[in-house]
């Protein structure tokens, strides 16, 4: 099994002229988890993919990997994001045996270029919307007031981040 990634705070990103803006990646087999993130305060341009989380990131190193050891995906919180030029607001691409849980989005503005192609692409993804344009996939229109005890946020009293 893999390690993972957690309580992490990621605060003030200004990303521009890029491919990808915020995205996490996992596959079956890496076991282990990425859970309790919270970012904050996001100015995005010329982005092709703002949000994104994809549990089909490919292959292994070699073969000496558990095909059955699922990661954990949970409880990402993003807040307080602006985007301007973007062509697709999110991919939540979770895994069917593990879901991505807890996506908890909040103050969300993306202006979309392209009005054919979907804003949100969700599967095998469960989580919170509040002010969020343009709005995300059924999956993620949860209100977020009703569970924000569910949602990862910082404390700074004690200088650790905390579940609230």
């Amino acid at each position: 099994m893999s390690g993972g990634i957690s309580n992490i705070i990621v605060e003030h990103l200004h990303l521009h002229d890029s491919f990808n803006g915020i995205e996490f990646m996992t596959t079956k087999g890496r076991g282990g988890y990425i859970k309790d993130i919270f970012i904050s305060d996001v100015e995005m341009e010329n982005v092709h993919l703002a949000i994104g989380a994809t549990g089909q990131c490919g292959s292994h190193p070699d073969d000496k990997f558990d095909p059955n050891a699922l990661p954990v995906v949970d409880r990402i919180t993003l807040t307080n994001v602006v985007g301007t030029n973007i062509t697709i607001a999110g991919n939540f691409t979770g895994i069917q045996e593990s879901p991505f849980t807890s996506i908890c989005l909040s103050n969300i503005s993306l202006s979309i270029t392209s009005d054919p192609s979907p804003s949100w692409i969700c599967s095998n993804v469960l989580g919170f919307s509040e002010s969020v344009l343009p709005e995300p996939c059924p999956d993620l229109q949860s209100s977020y007031s009703n569970f924000s005890s569910a949602c990862f946020s910082p404390l700074y009293s004690n200088g650790h981040a905390a579940a609230l």
